[in-house]
């Protein structure tokens, strides 16, 4: 009986009209019907004219935008998707409540396999984010690439670059309100505290390392989430 009452409670939190709208719409129909994107709770689409491409084996339910993965149970029914650019996805990904996902026209945003960002997290997207396999961000986290307006040097006239790629390594453990802005680079394996600020390529410091502050600095070395004694349990609760 108890199981029963979890199916039901499970498929009454889809919105059901929202995940067939996207799937038909953007997928081919033979993808479309296995339904492999779905949508819980509200959603507002502000554009959805870009494409979505899935490098994995189908399954339904697959990629989770508001997925109730988390110790919170209520939303603010906020969570918005603009999508003109490419979005990719190499496997299983989770989107926490209340999430802004905006991809502009002619960026490139590509997750890996189980690849998340928890809730009230924030994807701006003007040129490229990749993010590696298990590559898991905490709430109230933010990727941004841009940084939305011209700078210039005052004495020289030079203009700096609006934006700049952004690359998360895979086995990445990254804690809540953590800024991830242009430029940013982590190995394998990198963990960044919370409340820290990451602006520029770390990947010099090798695997295992634990990055904090703001700007992020290397704070300790030969340290690791451990990702083979979670991984059955985070495979099984976190994919249908």
């Amino acid at each position: 009986m108890n199981s029963i009452f979890k199916r039901i409670k499970f498929y009454l939190s889809v919105n059901w009209i929202k995940t067939v709208y996207f799937n038909f719409k953007m997928f081919p129909i033979h993808q479309a019907k296995k339904l492999p994107v779905y949508f819980y709770g509200k959603v507002k689409f502000a554009s959805l004219k870009g494409r979505v491409v899935i490098e994995a084996p189908l399954k339904k339910g697959m990629i989770g935008f508001g997925q109730l993965y988390e110790m919170s149970t209520r939303s603010a029914g906020i969570s918005e998707l603009f999508l003109e650019g490419k979005l990719i996805f190499n496997g299983h990904t989770q989107f926490g409540k209340d999430y802004l996902v905006y991809i502009k026209k002619g960026a490139s945003c590509e997750f890996g396999h189980m690849a998340s960002i928890a809730s009230n997290g924030k994807i701006i997207c003007v040129n490229k984010i990749k993010l590696g396999d298990f590559a898991r961000l905490g709430s109230e986290s933010q990727i941004i690439d841009t940084n939305f307006h011209q700078m210039s040097n005052t004495i020289t006239g030079e203009k700096y670059a609006i934006s700049a790629p952004i690359n998360i390594g895979s086995y990445n453990y990254i804690g809540n309100r953590v800024s991830i802005m242009s430029k940013t680079k982590t190995p394998n394996y990198c963990t960044i505290a919370s409340n820290s600020l990451c602006n520029k390529d770390y990947s010099e410091d090798k695997n295992n390392i634990l990055l904090g502050g703001i700007p992020a600095i290397l704070l300790k070395k030969d340290i690791t989430r451990d990702w083979e004694g979670e991984r059955e349990g985070m495979e099984k609760f976190l994919t249908l």
